[in-house]
């Protein structure tokens, strides 16, 4: 039985991953960590990590970036593995991250979807195939109109996933409307679209002469994103020290 801690227990993905865990018998939150508790949540809720006295194994982090800090400080600590999903982090908070992996096990990734990570795969060994054939790389994602920033960072891991099998030839290029010329076949662009309440959409096209290949993922819920987290929960529970990844889970996985 794998022990957690929820931080960010009462927001939305701290309230979806309660709900999940509560039908998985290999898992269960022993303690809740939020500023509000006005739900019945079924474990003890604390207003600050200095407040929990629960024994765990492991940590999973819905929360906000102002809360980061001290969840740092606590994992340092104690030592406690902790799978980060906040979003929106400093250049300090993601140096001090690196850090801290050094003393207890911290899984961070952009996108927490099995499925995403699945497809980060596929991508780069199409990359490997299809870009030196002469095939252009075009990335669309979309998301909800209150979605502040963009591309998403689903996106850019995609982008990274590309190049990065590429052996890191290729640029950005985010916004074409000032630059009109033709297009750089080192070039992966990366559009971002808003409206709505589209919970998330990623497509990535290969565009060859006569032939197009495209990898499309869809999210029709959060709840995908907190699958993926209680996955990495149950993965990271117990593991040394070091910077882990969706990728190792998948690994696992297969």
């Amino acid at each position: 039985m794998v022990r957690v801690i929820m931080h960010g227990c009462n927001g939305h993905m701290g309230q979806v991953i309660t709900g999940i865990i509560k039908e998985d018998p290999d898992v269960k939150i022993v303690a809740g960590i939020d500023l509000t508790d006005s739900k019945d949540n079924g474990y003890p809720v604390f207003k600050s990590l200095k407040e929990c006295n629960e024994d765990a194994d492991v940590v999973i982090d819905f929360a906000s970036p102002k809360a980061t800090d001290a969840l740092l400080d606590y994992c340092e600590e104690k030592k406690m593995p902790v799978v980060l999903c906040t979003t929106g982090l400093s250049e300090e908070q993601t140096a001090r991250i690196e850090e801290i992996s050094k003393k207890t096990a911290v899984l961070k990734s952009a996108n927490m979807s099995l499925g995403v990570n699945t497809l980060l795969k596929l991508l780069a060994e199409a990359a490997k195939v299809l870009a030196p054939a002469g095939f252009d790389m075009e990335i669309v994602e979309k998301h909800h109109n209150l979605k502040v920033d963009a591309p998403s960072g689903t996106a850019l891991a995609m982008a990274d996933s590309l190049n990065e099998a590429l052996e890191n030839e290729y640029h950005y290029v985010f916004d074409r409307s000032q630059n009109r010329q033709k297009r750089d076949s080192k070039e992966i662009g990366i559009s971002a679209v808003r409206g709505g309440n589209i919970v998330g959409e990623h497509e990535v096209i290969f565009a060859g002469m006569d032939e197009v290949i495209e990898f499309k993922h869809t999210a029709y819920s959060k709840a995908v994103f907190a699958k993926g987290a209680v996955q990495a929960a149950k993965y990271l529970a117990g593991k040394p020290a070091g910077y882990y990844h969706m990728s190792d889970v998948i690994n696992q996985e297969a």
